[in-house]
């Protein structure tokens, strides 16, 4: 299937006064017209160039690559290779991240990510990317998944797009956060309002938290527009690189 096989409409700005996690599109596949949030992503995955027709085509998505470009930056300033980095991947989704990780020269990634559709969408996409895709629940490791992820000695936490609205619950953060060497590399995006000192939710406290305790050191931040919303307004992020310097806490 191709995006010839299927017609996206974006509701009309008039009727898009709403907030982002409750955007929606309509799509029309062989003749059956469905709506479909934004966020009910093991729908959007099950249509192979739907996330990215929607997200990076329509709406000029730049999140994995300014995310990547930004550790990129780290690490030549630091002089490490990007070849040394054992990356968990967190919200994997369909391998967008992945692919721009890879291409900046990372060679061992583990994506995970809640839902079934995302492994199979990555691996119908972007096989080859990930040494191992797993779907698990972050907040119930397995115990023999936990061995093996800690058997790989991870040093570097990427989640992209998938923190702030109820995606990945605060718990889950630090669990695959605690998975990290020390002095590894954590690095995420999240929309600007929610690293604000005026933001109640449980992931901006969390952070707060870590650096405020010194288990987050910041090596480096940037403002840039992670997309458009469905009204065509820009919707702007704040990507970050901190290193670990300790554990954080599991409520």
């Amino acid at each position: 299937m191709s995006t010839a096989d299927y017609e996206v409409t974006l509701p009309t700005q008039a009727s898009s006064d709403f907030d982002q996690d409750q955007e929606w599109c309509q799509i029309v596949v062989a003749g059956e017209k469905r709506r479909i949030r934004f966020h009910d992503y093991h729908e959007i995955y099950s249509i192979p160039g739907l996330y990215e027709h929607l997200f990076y085509e329509l709406l000029e998505c730049d999140s994995p690559r300014a995310v990547t470009e930004l550790l990129g930056e780290e690490l030549r300033e630091t002089g490490r290779d990007a070849a040394g980095l054992r990356v968990l991947e967190v919200g994997a989704g369909n391998g967008m991240v992945g692919r721009e990780l890879a291409e900046l020269g990372v060679r061992t990634i583990v994506g995970v990510d809640i839902i079934e559709e995302a492994r199979t969408a990555a691996e119908r996409d972007r096989p080859g990317v990930y040494e191992d895709y797993l779907v698990i629940d972050l907040t119930d490791i397995p115990p023999p998944t936990r061995e093996e992820l800690a058997a790989t000695n991870l040093n570097c936490l990427v989640t992209v797009a998938a923190l702030g609205f109820g995606d990945i619950p605060p718990n889950a953060f630090a669990e695959a956060y605690n998975l990290i060497e020390e002095g590894g590399l954590v690095v995420f995006n999240i929309k600007e309002d929610f690293i604000s000192h005026g933001d109640g939710s449980g992931f901006s406290r969390l952070i707060r938290q870590g650096l405020d305790d010194g288990a987050l050191a910041m090596r480096s931040q940037r403002r840039y527009q992670h997309r458009l919303s469905v009204a065509g307004e820009p919707l702007y992020y704040v990507a970050i690189v901190a290193e670990k310097r300790a554990g954080l806490p599991i409520e």
